[in-house]
């Protein structure tokens, strides 16, 4: 498929750039795969769409301060942005300077932190952090949110908050799994009260999940990778639940990724798992766990919109992706919400 097959023009005015008052006051469209239907509803919603029996499947990864500011030995001005944390004390980032910084080099972060390049490949530079605390603790003290590129503002103490998900625990990841900003905790209570059995997988998300595809045939696409995983009482509770008639629903893009790939590396079994992902989802790609999806709307060419259109067939994502812009749906990050029923 070519890239054009996933463009759109929207409305600037529909990238939305505040969060709602409450996190469960969003709309959410709801498309059946198989049908093509859609129907307007609320996020608030959202239990009438599940059964006891049902599995929902979270990723608990949580948003670091991954900005940080400095200068070079040389004085000059430094933005640092950690891609991926890869041990106490290294991480790989972003670096945007006048002058790239040479391995060997050193960086004064925050007026408090000594850095070193270590190496330097294509766009990302491998940095050590010369302190006793590690990375994960200097970047809480000192770091600054990542808000995403198109939210057009600095990052608030409203942001710090809300660009989490109230079930956050596992520190790593550089940009929200978005479909969970919506729950609060009255609504997990609804649904553990239900039945609805709550799992979770963790996938950290990177800078990668922004980046556009610059290649006319979306095959020729590199995917970034990411740090999964996939616990052995996940699979349990999937398991279960399909035995019993249950289904699953994934909550974002992420998760969906992160079942998607323990099941990869299971010859197309689910089984638990760790590792690196750096799975492509995109129309024609046989999915195995997942019979559910709740995503928020995304950005026209993205690798994401490859993987609802995947989900839900790619003409049934076009049109609801017509009907949200007609409807004045809210898109990206802290937008609206949306149910997809995969298609056969």
């Amino acid at each position: 498929m070519k890239i054009q097959d996933f463009d759109f023009d929207l409305p600037s005015e529909l990238v939305t750039q505040f969060p709602t008052e409450e996190r469960a006051s969003s709309r959410m469209l709801h498309l059946e795969g198989s049908s093509g239907v859609l129907r307007d509803a609320m996020f608030a919603d959202l239990p009438r769409y599940l059964r006891a029996g049902d599995v929902m499947v979270f990723n608990d990864t949580r948003v670091i301060k991954a900005r940080l500011f400095g200068v070079k030995s040389s004085g000059g001005r430094v933005e640092v942005m950690v891609e991926r944390v890869l041990d106490a004390h290294c991480a790989l980032t972003v670096i945007r300077a006048s002058h790239s910084p040479k391995p060997g080099s050193k960086l004064l972060l925050a007026d408090a932190i000594e850095v070193t390049v270590l190496a330097h490949e294509q766009d990302l530079y491998t940095l050590r952090f010369d302190h006793e605390r590690t990375v994960i603790e200097l970047l809480e003290c000192y770091g600054s949110l990542p808000l995403p590129p198109y939210i057009s503002r600095p990052a608030t103490e409203t942001d710090e908050a809300r660009y989490q998900t109230v079930y956050a625990k596992q520190a790593g990841a550089v940009a929200a799994p978005t479909a969970g900003l919506h729950f609060d905790e009255s609504m997990l209570s609804t649904l553990s009260e239900m039945g609805v059995v709550l799992a979770h997988v963790t996938l950290h998300v990177g800078l990668g999940t922004f980046q556009p595809v610059r290649v006319e045939n979306i095959a020729d696409h590199k995917m970034h990778k990411e740090i999964f995983d996939v616990p052995q009482e996940t699979v349990d509770s999937i398991r279960r639940a399909k035995a019993g008639g249950g289904r699953v629903l994934a909550i974002g893009t992420t998760s969906l990724r992160a079942l998607e790939a323990a099941a990869a590396a299971g010859k197309g079994e689910l089984q638990s798992g760790h590792g690196d992902t750096d799975i492509f989802i995109t129309p024609g790609y046989r999915l195995r766990v997942v019979e559910r999806l709740l995503t928020n709307f995304h950005l026209p060419r993205s690798t994401l919109l490859m993987l609802v259109s995947a989900f839900g067939g790619a003409e049934n994502i076009r049109r609801a992706y017509q009907h949200a812009i007609n409807e004045r749906y809210r898109f990206f990050s802290y937008g609206d919400a949306m149910l997809i029923e995969r298609g056969s």
